[in-house]
């Protein structure tokens, strides 16, 4: 038996997920049940209620949840001295994003991160937003980073700054030759959006309500990258983040347009559960 079962096994407990446990482990599936099984027959014990309806642990099972984790913590923490002696930060980080802000704002964060250290490991993963949430609720993630939305604790959200929404068009459309634009003219305007459970989404139609305007709905997609494209064929304007679309803007596939309609900018948090991530060596 070794630390690393304990640590599946205590990680399947806390996500009650199969799926969950492996990604955080970085193995199958297959591989979570072949340890919970190698488990229940050295201590010759059922540690879980095999149910469709719920995940539940037995009895035996909550027992030796409670003593893994004294074990793991002792461990983890001997781990942590020995490396505070080599005085070197070390370890993986696993991140969570959506793909505007992944491919648009996180870059220069991560590479001034890994000039100070080299020797940690940054794992990005994309996600819609929604997922993100999740997987640093259930500790998939060590931190996650998405536009804001309603509902999220305040106390766990570290703001970065706030996006300015920008009219997006191509750049022979009549709104491009404009310097800014109220919203009434987006009336009747083919409108390409992001799908329905999106944040930006939601803030938009929102905003869209409040002023009377309701554009025709030409497409819907669920990122970014895929809505810029999009309007770069002509296939209608959008509404998006003004730091999405500065290359395009500066190559000029697309033209970017002030939207005059009060304070219009997307705020980009970082939201964590995570206390420790790192270690030293």
């Amino acid at each position: 038996m070794q630390i690393e079962s304990l640590k599946v096994y205590c990680d399947l407990a806390e996500t009650e997920s199969f799926t969950k446990a492996a990604q955080i482990n970085g193995v199958t599936q297959s591989a979570v049940s072949q340890q919970i099984s190698s488990l229940e027959r050295t201590f010759k014990s059922l540690l879980i209620e095999r149910s469709k309806k719920r995940f539940r642990l037995t009895r035996e099972g909550q027992l030796l949840y409670d003593f893994s984790k004294q074990i793991i913590q002792t461990y983890e923490s001997l781990h942590s001295k020995l490396q505070e002696l080599k005085d070197i930060i070390s370890g993986t980080i696993r991140v969570a994003t959506i793909y505007s802000i992944g491919l648009h704002d996180l870059p220069p964060y991560i590479k001034k991160f890994l000039k100070s250290y080299p020797t940690v490991n940054v794992h990005v993963e994309y996600r819609r937003a929604n997922q993100v949430y999740e997987d640093v609720l259930s500790n998939v993630v060590d931190m996650g980073w998405w536009r804001i939305r309603p509902g999220t604790p305040s106390s766990k959200l570290f703001p970065l700054r706030k996006d300015p929404l920008v009219l997006i068009c191509h750049p022979q459309h009549p709104f491009a030759k404009q310097k800014s634009i109220r919203l009434k003219a987006l009336a009747g305007q083919k409108f390409i959006g992001f799908e329905p459970d999106i944040p930006t989404r939601k803030a938009l139609d929102k905003i869209m309500k409040e002023h009377g305007v309701d554009p025709k709905l030409a497409m819907e997609f669920d990122n970014i990258e895929t809505v810029k494209r999009a309007v770069e064929i002509e296939a209608g304007i959008s509404i998006v983040p003004y730091g999405t679309v500065v290359q395009e803007v500066a190559k000029q596939t697309l033209a970017a347009v002030q939207i005059e309609d009060g304070d219009f900018t997307a705020r980009l948090p970082r939201f964590t559960k995570r206390t420790r991530c790192c270690h030293r060596r």
